[in-house]
């Protein structure tokens, strides 16, 4: 590809597709590692062959930053706030000097979430009872089984699905013995297959404030995957969204709004 004149534009999107694809700092076999080495050698001979010299100028809602590259490298990204009153703004890079250095751009919003977001992902998200003292109504005790269908639009790995819980919930599940008196209903004691999922992370995390699974790989098209937790602690709790996104490929994520989950004593 790297001797096809219409192929030029597509090189940046192979590499990170090539690089996408190692687990754990590598390829699967040898020969893949050399045949990796190789790729990335010529690549970058073809795009990265000039040293970077000069500065490079970046512009955004009336504030500049420069980078000289005759200095040290940069110990922290580069900052630029928005404009004021959240008018909309052009992003201007310019470098002046030799090579053709790289720009990694990512935005930061501190907007409450109203609407699903999607991107490259599509999260959602039902709630239903286990065991309910009362129904309609969500009291101490009570437990929910939560089932999280993921939607991908690629394959990417390394994947991390996030989802809050109240807090003083207990996510159940983990086969210690408080667990033990409430697995033997059979929502709970089911295998993960019984109950549906269709999505295996390679490890679990039951925290105080969410549970999150880790997925080595979550090909494309549609997962399903579910807990269980309990509720015991009355009050009323605003939770942030819930989300998934890849690791190494941040720009790949969803969110999705939670609503205020109110237990009664």
């Amino acid at each position: 590809a790297a001797d096809e004149p219409a192929w030029r534009a597509e090189l940046p999107l192979l590499l990170n597709g090539a690089l996408a694809r190692r687990q754990r700092g590598g390829w699967d076999t040898t020969t893949a590692n050399l045949w990796g080495a190789l790729a990335l050698q010529r690549f970058a001979a073809v795009a990265e062959a000039g040293a970077v010299g000069g500065r490079s100028v970046l512009a955004f809602g009336g504030t500049e930053r420069t980078v000289d590259w005759s200095g040290p490298p940069a110990a922290a990204p580069i900052v630029l706030p928005g404009p004021a009153g959240g008018a909309a703004a052009p992003l201007q890079a310019r470098h002046d000097g030799s090579g053709r250095p790289w720009l990694a751009l990512q935005t930061w919003a501190a907007v409450p979430l109203q609407a699903p977001l999607s991107a490259g992902y599509r999260l959602t998200r039902q709630v239903e009872p286990v065991q309910q003292q009362r129904p309609g109504v969500l009291s101490r005790g009570d437990v929910l089984r939560v089932t999280l269908e993921v939607e991908s639009s690629q394959d990417l790995g390394w994947v991390v699905l996030a989802d809050p819980v109240p807090a003083g919930a207990t996510l159940l599940g983990s086969g210690l013995a408080r667990d033990a008196a409430i697995a033997v209903v059979a929502t709970i004691a089911a295998t993960p297959a019984a109950r549906g999922d269709t999505a295996s992370p390679v490890y679990v995390e039951r925290a105080a404030d969410a549970w999150r699974a880790y997925f080595d790989a979550l090909p494309r098209g549609r997962h399903r995957i579910s807990y269980t937790v309990r509720l015991n602690t009355a009050g009323r709790f605003g939770l942030p969204p819930a989300r998934v996104e890849a690791m190494y490929a941040p720009e790949n994520f969803a969110e999705l709004p939670l609503a205020p989950v109110e237990v009664q004593p």
